[in-house]
């Protein structure tokens, strides 16, 4: 079999991206605060870009001045570095050095979580290594709530250990995690929560009357149900006290925290800056750009007087760096109308949102604001990207205004925003003790008209933080009892 290699010539057409198109699409897709960024980063390193001081809110306007000679030909030196921003990566994978990373927040201690400060508490005990592993076990099997819901033996099997003796030190353990730090912590129930809270009160002197808080030791040991139902009189003949002792204790349990492990574990909300703002004016909804979001940046008009005068045909590289400079300043201006112009076209199709709330919320693609602003889909899916909206109801990002749609029994569709609401509408009515689960939440929306599967109903719920009904029927009676 002969081969033989031939060389042929033919014409074809193919999309080619050249880098400044490439860095639009990446400046396109960034945040606010990554673009800003990349501008300080830009007029850093190109002498003909520079951040307007005068635009900047709290600061005062600096006057410019004309740099020296010299001054300009070491600028020149350094404009050539200026090509790397179209390589650069992202402000947030930027390497910083020692000295530029330095910053104070980065001192600002992390919130602790309950296991985190329960097994600081177990680290200053004098025990032994089995009683400490038993004790970092049983922190280890708390909830966020900080109770112990699992059993001792189920606890034991998870170390390996089983019988009397093993018993006996689980209870020594849950015994010191429960003298640990927030009081109730380590609890079986509520009532267990609560009398340890009791327990510490009366160790710390935090509750001076000490009948008060014995009436109310037995009101939880022997009468919780009757509490739950708020009924003094019963409680007063069960217990035999006067209604007024009796409504002393009960402001005393009112008192005490039901859930001891909330108080850790909380992450601070991220701040975002939006892009836009929507506004309702005489009836209109209002759609501007936030001016403060990004800084304006520039063309400095002395170092580009200078080189045209003196060298601007025989410095390639620093007319490129003008070029580059002026494309910059043209392409934050197209950057904003794009925004501008995405962001108009979902308050038109999203209106009946802003006047009635997320119910209203239809289902909306990117296709169809692509086609209202004459771009490409794929613009618009940049553009939404990481950009965030102000409204009367909150911040959003453009992203959550997309969605596609479920049918209708009677017709037209519904965008899942609006589900989830009625959703956490449904689960807002039910009753405590009774909680809906997620099958009785889709068979309540297939009355509405709404055919959707249980699993769907489940992922709407996770998806905004709502627990399961287990865990709802069990909060609403112990906060019902505590209460």
């Amino acid at each position: 079999m002969n081969t033989s290699i031939v060389l042929q010539a033919r014409q074809v057409q193919a999309p080619i991206f050249s880098p400044r198109l490439q860095q639009a699409v990446r400046l396109l897709q960034m945040s606010s605060q990554e673009y800003a960024q990349a501008l300080r980063d830009a007029a850093e390193l190109n002498p003909f870009l520079e951040i307007d001081p005068s635009a900047q809110e709290g600061h005062e306007s600096v006057a410019e001045t004309v740099p020296a000679a010299a001054d300009a030909a070491a600028d020149i030196e350094a404009a050539a570095a200026f090509d790397r921003i179209t390589a650069a990566p992202a402000s947030g994978d930027r390497h910083l050095s020692h000295d530029e990373s330095f910053d104070l927040m980065q001192r600002v201690p992390l919130p602790d979580s309950l296991r985190a400060h329960l097994h600081g508490q177990l680290g200053v005990l004098r025990i032994s290594a089995r009683e400490m592993a038993f004790a970092r076990a049983m922190v280890e099997a708390l909830d966020d709530d900080g109770y112990l819901r699992i059993s001792l033996e189920d606890v034991g099997a998870a170390l390996g250990e089983t019988g009397a003796d093993a018993e006996r030190e689980l209870r020594t353990a849950l015994r010191r995690v429960q003298a640990l730090e927030p009081a109730g912590v380590a609890a079986r129930s509520v009532a267990e929560c609560l009398c340890l809270q009791l327990e510490a009160a009366s160790v710390h002197g935090d509750e001076p009357d000490t009948g008060a808080r014995q009436l109310a030791r037995r009101i939880l040991e022997a009468h919780i149900g009757l509490l739950a139902t708020h009924d003094v009189g019963k409680l007063a003949k069960a217990l035999d006290a006067a209604p007024q002792e009796v409504q002393c204790a009960i402001d005393c349990i009112r008192r005490l925290n039901p859930h001891p492990g909330w108080q850790f574990g909380e992450t601070e909300a991220r701040m975002v800056i939006p892009d836009v703002t929507v506004k309702k004016v005489r009836g209109t909804w209002r759609t501007s750009l936030n001016a403060s979001a990004l800084p304006r940046v520039k063309v400095n008009s002395t170092y580009a007087q200078l080189l045209e005068k003196h060298g601007a045909g025989q410095c390639a590289a620093m007319k490129e760096c003008l070029e580059q400079a002026r494309w910059m300043v043209g392409s934050v201006s197209q950057r904003a109308s794009t925004i501008l112009d995405v962001a108009r076209a979902i308050v038109a199709r999203q209106k009946m949102f802003f006047e009635h709330g997320p119910l209203a919320m239809k289902p909306l693609g990117l296709r169809e604001i692509a086609e209202e602003v004459g771009v490409h889909p794929s613009t618009v899916s940049r553009t939404v990207h990481n950009k965030y909206m102000a409204t009367p109801a909150g911040v959003f990002e453009l992203q959550h205004f997309f969605s596609r749609g479920l049918e209708h029994a009677a017709g037209g569709a519904s965008a899942p925003v609006a589900l989830q609401g009625l959703i956490r509408e449904l689960i807002a009515v039910e009753k405590p003790v009774a909680p809906l689960s997620d099958a009785a939440l889709a068979r309540q929306l297939a009355q509405q008209g709404f055919r959707i599967a249980r699993r769907t109903v489940t992922k709407y719920r996770q998806s905004m933080n709502i627990d399961p009904f287990e865990r709802r029927r069990a909060q609403g009676g112990e906060i019902g009892a505590a209460a």
